[in-house]
């Protein structure tokens, strides 16, 4: 409890710190900024550090810094994630179409690569920046900029390309530009965009995916020899300790309680049995350490068989599960829709692929595809997830932080209000489910009859959607002619 008062003290909210601030005023040993005397790697003279500890709307706390020189003006102003490397890495994708698109807020964390995707240009990682889409757009054309009259005179055509592309950078910050995409990946999870909920479907998106082994690497984080951190202590001089972690992470205290009957390891068998738990070897995402993945296959009634598969680390806790579909790809995608019109309808099993996008109209709901991964649950436990992970992102803050203006407060909460009515059967609404792959699936309460509240629709996939599943580069027929003709052919030619 010592540690959480502790934590809480010193990250508040920008707001509380002012207030506390000015209610204080003429106390000298009020400090809301924290003067450390550091040194100037431009000059290497004494300068001015100044950090400040907050929390801010969207996001979790971080550690703004400010460096000046009074020797040589150098100046510098970065921010630092003061959370810990999540588990998953996020990806965030948004489509500036107007001016006031701009002032949307951005966290970028010193991990995180910036792309503007209609002129291919990516920023790598580097400072972490806390801003706006129009003042991060600013000072990627000031750092562009830099040098500019040395390539002027010794590379001119250079010169002429990056002048292109800082007139570009340019009007896109000024709005005379539109519209463009911009794209944040972070390895570490810890940025953040700020989102609306007047979003149409398709301009905001944010996708948690599991880091490769050479982002954790890149990290920091994970095993590079190929043993057990804790299986090595005291044999290599400086090595970290084994991480404990709280019990109630291990498998064996998962509630429903993990199988401890024998597992089947042998996943190569001629035919997998239906209800049959299966563990094969996986690394986990989060620490690249060895762990066990399950999979258990079941028949979904008046639909087809799909995979629930479960991985647990007992190193780090991490866990995650998912449900995955098989069969061949469908020549159609498939629209469901479905009309909730009382209780009884919250009940109904549905299955959300990856692949698939979920609207709901009446409540100015859209779900992009990946956003949730493959989930099967009830209506109500998929609008439930939605409203918590939106809400936790939101308001981590508590009541949303200082910097939410009381009109962007008031209209998350009319839509969470919205939402929370829904999800008790208060109001009516639709649900719709459009997956490319159609390996979607929505329980029909008068199977194998004709259901009046859910219809489903066959449609043909956009050239967009072809090429988001790689179906363009996907060829089954005549390949072995076209190896032949671009490798080495007979004759010796």
């Amino acid at each position: 409890m010592a540690q959480q008062s502790l934590a809480k003290d010193l990250f508040e909210d920008m707001g509380a710190k002012v207030e506390e601030a000015s209610a204080q005023e003429g106390d000298d040993d009020m400090k809301v900024v924290d003067v450390i005397e550091s040194l100037c790697m431009n000059c290497h003279e004494d300068g001015t550090t100044r950090l400040l500890l907050t929390k801010i709307p969207f996001f979790r706390e971080i550690v703004i810094m400010s460096f000046d020189c009074p020797h040589c003006h150098f100046k510098n102003a970065e921010i630092q994630s003061a959370g810990e490397i999540q588990q998953q890495g996020v990806k965030f994708s948004f489509k500036v179409e107007r001016q006031e698109d701009l002032s949307r807020q951005i966290v970028k964390s010193d991990t995180a690569v910036f792309r503007i995707e209609n002129i291919d240009l990516e920023i790598p990682p580097g400072r972490g920046q806390l801003s706006n889409v129009e003042g991060i757009l600013s000072m990627v054309a000031q750092d562009l900029e830099q040098k500019q009259e040395e390539r002027k005179q010794v590379m001119p055509e250079v010169y002429e390309k990056i002048q292109g592309i800082i007139q570009t950078v340019k009007q896109m910050s000024n709005a005379e530009k539109l519209p463009f995409t911009i794209t944040i990946d972070d390895p570490a999870g810890n940025s953040s965009f700020e989102p609306s909920p007047d979003d149409p479907s398709g301009k905001y998106a944010r996708h948690e995916y599991p880091r490769s082994a050479a982002e954790n690497e890149a990290l920091g984080l994970g095993d590079t020899t190929g043993e057990a951190i804790g299986e090595t202590i005291g044999n290599a001089a400086g090595e970290a300790p084994s991480t404990e972690i709280r019990p109630e992470y291990h498998a064996a205290q998962m509630y429903p309680a993990m199988p401890t009957e024998q597992m089947v390891n042998n996943v190569d068998e001629e035919e997998i049995i239906e209800n049959q738990v299966y563990s094969f070897p996986a690394t986990c995402p989060g620490c690249t350490r060895s762990c066990a993945t399950n999979m258990k296959m079941v028949n979904i009634p008046h639909f087809k068989q799909v995979v629930l598969m479960s991985t647990v680390c007992e190193h780090c806790g991490y866990r995650s599960n998912e449900v995955k579909t098989g069969g061949e790809v469908p020549e159609k995608g498939r629209r469901i829709t479905l009309s909730v019109n009382n209780k009884e309808d919250l009940s109904r099993d549905i299955l959300k692929a990856e692949s698939c996008a979920m609207s709901c109209p009446e409540l100015n709901l859209s779900v992009e595809p990946g956003t949730l991964g493959g989930r099967f649950t009830t209506v109500e436990g998929i609008l439930t997830q939605v409203r918590d992970d939106l809400r936790s992102s939101i308001f981590d803050t508590g009541d949303g932080g200082d910097s939410m203006d009381s009109a962007a407060k008031g209209k998350w909460d009319s839509f969470f209000d919205k939402l929370s009515e829904a999800i008790n059967g208060e109001v009516k609404f639709t649900i719709i489910l459009e997956d490319p792959l159609a390996s979607s699936y929505v329980q029909s309460f008068t199977a194998p009859e004709p259901d009046p509240q859910l219809t489903m629709e066959d449609y043909e996939r956009t050239e967009e959607e072809e090429e988001n599943l790689g179906h363009n580069d996907m060829k089954t027929e005549g390949y072995e002619e076209d190896a032949e003709t671009n490798g080495v052919t007979t004759n010796g030619t």
